[in-house]
């Protein structure tokens, strides 16, 4: 996978962002290697852990040898995979992530989640998170079938239907569409607000991370 575009992150972020990039954006070995990195007992959520600390950390993992290659999920052409996506702003704009879990047969094989910017808004965050999503279903399987589970309709009405999107989408559109026309078949869902979503949960973290800094 690629590491994705992002607007205004702290250069702290953006270095945390690249040791997402490492661990193809599974967000949960990431977090958990700079928090094995980082001195005493503290960790990269910890209020007690500095912005040094966690700097010294990122760039010890950057320096190191790359994570061992993770699986790539089902095997080609066997299933049909369920993809959760989300996005999250904290002050709509504010920090923001992405989050995006994949499924087949009901089991998560993917969970994933990136920083998008630090003063960023929300519809903005959906878009990245269908990007990240899409780029890793394309990148670790070739499933029968793609179902899109996501509670933004102005994504949904831009990208499925004709509606005029966003400006600050411009460099997630045409990937997402590109990603799209590789694929054998693609739907969506529209989830509605009361309905689970486990790629919340990731784009939460995310923006967490996106406000990193300085």
């Amino acid at each position: 996978m690629d590491r994705f575009p992002t607007a205004t992150l702290s250069p702290l972020a953006g270095r945390v962002d690249e040791v997402l990039a490492l661990h193809e954006y599974e967000i949960r070995p990431a977090i958990d290697a700079i928090d094995a990195a980082v001195a005493g007992f503290g960790g990269l959520f910890d209020p007690e852990t500095t912005d040094a600390e966690i700097r010294a950390a990122v760039e010890e993992i950057l320096a190191g040898e790359p994570p061992p290659a993770r699986d790539r999920g089902p095997e080609d052409g066997d299933a049909d995979v369920v993809l959760y996506v989300d996005g999250s702003s904290r002050g709509n704009p504010g920090p923001a992530g992405a989050g995006a879990v994949l499924q087949t047969g009901g089991e998560p094989f993917a969970r994933l989640g990136r920083p998008v910017g630090s003063h960023a808004e929300n519809n903005t965050a959906e878009y990245a998170a269908l990007h990240l999503g899409l780029d890793a279903v394309v990148s670790r399987c070739a499933p029968v079938a793609v179902e899109v589970r996501i509670d933004s309709m102005t994504v949904i009405d831009d990208i499925w239907g004709d509606g005029d999107g966003v400006a600050a989408a411009t460099s997630y559109r045409s990937p997402i569409l590109n990603h799209l026309s590789t694929l054998p078949a693609c739907e969506w869902t529209h989830l509605a607000d009361h309905e689970p979503n486990p790629a919340d949960s990731r784009a939460a973290v995310a923006a967490d991370i996106a406000a990193l800094g300085p």
